[in-house]
C-alpha cells in the first residue's frame, strides 16, 4: 500500500512549542497550491502501488479554503491510482470548524478529521499560544461528531501547571463523547522556539519529566478501562480506528510527501522537500523538485524498524529482523535487549516471536530503541 501525504505550511498563529516547518503570511497560498499540484504531477511514477491514503497535515490544512483542498484532491486523483483508496484525513483546528466547513469537507471525500484540542482549559491553551478557547474545543468536537464517525483529538500532557485533576478532565471530556481516537504527545521544549525561551527567561516554569510521566500513565490506566487499545506510543484507538495513514508508516509502507518540508520514502530512499516556501514555490515553477535524497543503509533500515516497530503494539518480529536484515543482526539484537529484559523495560512474546516494550518501559520506549541501534557492525551487508 502507499500514501500521500500533504504539507500545507500555513497557521493563523505560531504555538509557542511548535518546531514544525510553517508560515504566518497566507498572501502566497494561491502560488502554494498550484505548486503542489505540479509537484503530484512531476512525480506521479513515484508510487509503485495504488494510493490507499491521503493526509493533510502541517501547518493548518483546515485554514484552507475548501476550493483549495479540492484543487489537490483533484490533482492527486488525477495522477494515482485511487481504486483501493481508504482514508483521507484532515488535521484541523477547532476556531476553523463550522457547519458549512464540515459539510464540504465531507463532500470532498474526507472522512477522518484530526482535531488540534490539546487542552480544554484556557489557561492551558494560553501557556501555548493557541487560538481557541477550551469553550470553542467542546463546542467544535460537539459539532464535528454531526458529521463525521471517525474523529482523531490530539491532546498535550506535562503542561506546567496543570494539576492531575484538570489532566484527567481532558481525558474524561473526550471519553464521555465516545470518540474513536486520541493522539496524546508530551510537551516537548524545542530549541529555538517561543516554549525555550520563555522557560530560560523563567516566564514559564520548566516541564518536568516526572509530571509527564505520571500524566502518560494515567491515560494509558483511564483510556484502558474504557475500551481504547494502545496501538503506538502516542495513539489510541477504539478497535477498527486505528489510523491507516500512521499505521503504513510504522510499518514501513511507502509514502510520498508534497509541499515545502514534507519527506518521502520508498524503502530504499529517504528524501525530503525545502522548508523555504519561496524557494520550493521558484524551484517546482521551473520544473525542479527541489528534493535532498538519502540512499538508506542495511544497517539504517535496522534502526529505523526497531524504532517504529518498537512504538506500537505488535512490537519487533525477530523472523523479519533475520529475513531482511540477517542472522547476525537478530543475534545483536537479543544481545543489546538482555539487559532491559532482565530489568522488565522489554519482553520476549515467544510464540508470536516478537519483542516489545512493557508497560514499566512505555513512556522509556524511544531511548530503549536507541539502545538497540546499531552502530557498528563487522559485516559486509552493514
Amino acid at each position: 500500500m502507499a500514501g500521500v501525504y500533504i504539507h500545507i505550511p500555513y497557521c493563523s498563529q505560531a504555538c509557542h512549542y511548535c518546531n514544525f516547518h510553517f508560515s504566518t503570511q497566507l498572501k502566497s497560498s494561491a502560488q502554494m497550491l498550484e505548486a503542489m499540484c505540479l509537484e503530484i504531477e512531476m512525480r506521479k511514477n513515484e508510487l509503485p502501488h495504488p494510493l490507499k491514503t491521503i493526509y493533510f497535515g502541517g501547518g493548518t490544512p483546515s485554514i484552507l479554503a475548501v476550493e483549495q483542498l479540492q484543487q489537490v484532491i483533484e490533482a492527486i486523483k488525477n495522477h494515482f491510482g485511487i481504486e483501493v483508496l481508504q482514508e483521507i484525513t484532515l488535521e484541523c483546528n477547532p476556531e476553523d470548524i463550522t457547519a458549512t466547513k464540515l459539510n464540504d469537507w465531507k463532500a470532498l471525500g474526507i472522512n477522518r478529521l484530526s482535531i488540534g484540542i490539546q487542552s480544554f482549559f484556557d489557561k492551558d491553551l494560553k501557556l501555548m499560544n493557541r487560538i481557541h478557547s477550551g469553550k470553542q474545543a467542546l463546542e467544535s468536537l460537539d459539532l464535528a461528531m454531526g458529521y463525521f464517525e471517525n474523529i482523531s483529538v490530539d491532546l498535550i500532557y506535562g503542561i506546567p501547571n496543570q494539576s492531575d485533576a484538570e489532566w484527567k478532565q481532558n481525558i474524561t471530556t473526550i471519553t464521555d463523547r465516545k470518540i474513536p481516537h486520541i493522539s496524546a504527545y508530551a510537551l516537548t521544549v524545542e530549541p529555538n522556539t517561543a516554549l525555550d525561551r520563555f522557560i530560560a527567561k523563567e516566564i514559564i516554569p520548566a516541564v518536568s519529566d516526572a509530571q509527564a510521566q505520571a500524566d502518560f500513565f494515567e491515560l494509558i490506566e483511564c483510556l484502558s478501562v474504557e475500551g481504547y487499545e494502545h496501538y503506538e506510543t502516542s495513539n489510541f484507538a477504539k478497535p477498527g480506528f486505528y489510523s491507516v495513514n500512521n499505521t503504513a508508516y510504522w510499518t514501513g509502507a511507502s509514502y510520498l510527501g508534497i509541499g515545502p518540508s514534507a519527506h518521502s520514502f520508498d524503502g530504499e530512499i529517504r528524501s525530503w522537500n525545502s522548508r523555504n516556501n519561496h524557494k520550493y514555490i521558484n524551484a517546482i515553477n521551473q520544473g525542479i523538485l527541489p528534493i535532498e535524497r538519502e540512499q538508506l543503509s542495511l544497517r539504517d533500515k535496522y534502526n529505523e524498524y526497531v524504532m517504529t516497530a518498537l512504538r506500537t503494539n505488535w512490537g519487533i518480529s525477530l523472523d523479519q529482523i533475520s529475513t531482511r536484515f540477517g542472522q547476525h543482526y537478530n543475534d545483536y539484537l537479543q544481545k543489546m535487549a538482555q539487559n532491559h529484559v532482565d530489568e522488565g523495560f522489554l519482553f520476549y512474546d515467544d510464540k508470536k516471536k516478537t519483542l516489545s516494550v512493557s508497560s514499566k518501559g512505555k513512556f522509556l520506549v524511544d531511548g530503549l530503541a536507541s539502545d538497540l541501534f546499531l552502530i557498528e557492525l563487522q559485516s559486509s551487508n552493514s
